[in-house]
């Protein structure tokens, strides 16, 4: 085996980062591009130094007339190395990029929760990381968005979703397959602009490397890599909060929390700092919303904290309402 300075980061960064164990089962989505040839490559590599048993999965998504003979590639290929091979074909095409992710997400835990994998592996670059949080930056977001794709996270119950490649480049990843002459599968709808990801990936960085900053990629990526530290730590310190602000008005009955018995004290709550009082908000709302509390929830909602006593909001979506009562903001 030929060890590449590429290697050396890649075993290094998972031993400095804990983000495997050794002798456990990865599950690694393989598209067939560049990206996710790369990941498996080095993995194969590694393999014997940690006793990994490796698997591949791959979503064949229906876009692309070639989807299928795409999937039979990945097949070959995991017969080549002589490993396990899942495939994961959709009922029909599914046509935007969100509702694509889910679905990745989805069939990947299934496949993982199904074969007993603790990890899922994917192939996400520090371009990838730009890329991000460009697109939620330009879509508006807050400091979580800006940091959303993670070295690690939890999908479900002992299955983690993990991403290695977060300090490799698009262009690394490129000349490690063809260092290696890697059959890298190209993936038509790439090109497609159409799509948000490619316009930023095509047009977006590109101007922004000419014309602003040659290390635009790794410039953005050190921007999330810095947020995801201090989101974590405000996520934590909105936590401990909540529970402070909560912990009078319901008792022992926390633990069967309903909507009734949800309300909060506001002085505690006013004591803290606008950034954790939204945050606090934000949390309570995902308790009681089922899609993700827009800014103009959470600002309603932080407002009711010093808003003179019998204020309500309008209806959330599902039709709760938070009025305040005293030192008390209760939902109803």
């Amino acid at each position: 085996m030929v060890w590449t300075p590429l290697h050396a980061k890649i075993h290094r960064t998972i031993r400095s980062r804990h983000l495997f164990e050794r002798n456990q089962r990865l599950l690694i989505a393989v598209s067939g591009g560049q990206d996710s040839l790369c990941l498996i490559k080095l993995l194969l590599d590694l393999q014997s130094k940690w006793g990994w048993d490796l698997g591949i999965a791959h979503c064949d998504h229906r876009w692309r007339s070639d989807s299928e003979a795409n999937a039979n590639h990945v097949e070959n290929l995991a017969k080549t190395w002589g490993i396990s091979f899942y495939l994961e074909t959709a009922n029909k095409p599914i046509n935007s990029e969100a509702a694509a992710r889910d679905w990745r997400y989805q069939v990947l835990s299934a496949i993982a929760q199904a074969n007993n994998y603790q990890y899922i592996v994917t192939g996400h670059t520090k371009s990838d990381r730009a890329e991000t949080l460009l697109y939620n930056l330009i879509r508006g977001t807050g400091a979580d968005g800006l940091q959303a794709l993670t070295w690690q996270r939890p999908v479900t119950t002992g299955i983690v979703l993990v991403r290695p490649l977060l300090e490799i480049t698009r262009i690394q990843t490129e000349q490690f397959c063809q260092e290696f002459k890697l059959p890298i599968w190209e993936d038509s709808t790439n090109q497609n602009l159409q799509y948000a990801r490619n316009r930023i990936r095509q047009e977006l960085l590109p101007y922004l490397r000419d014309n602003f900053n040659p290390q635009v990629e790794s410039a953005l990526a050190q921007t999330a890599e810095l947020l995801q530290a201090e989101v974590e730590y405000l996520e934590k310190a909105a936590q401990q909060l909540r529970e402070k602000a909560m912990e009078t008005g319901i008792g022992d009955e926390e633990d069967s929390l309903t909507l009734l018995s949800l309300r909060l004290n506001r002085r505690v709550l006013q004591k803290a700092p606008l950034a954790l009082q939204r945050r606090v908000m934000r949390q309570v709302l995902q308790q009681i919303l089922t899609d993700a509390p827009s800014f103009e929830h959470i600002e309603k909602l932080t407002a009711l904290i010093i808003a003179p006593n019998r204020s309500q909001t309008d209806p959330f979506p599902g039709g709760a309402i938070a009025q305040v009562e005293g030192d008390w903001i209760c939902f109803k």
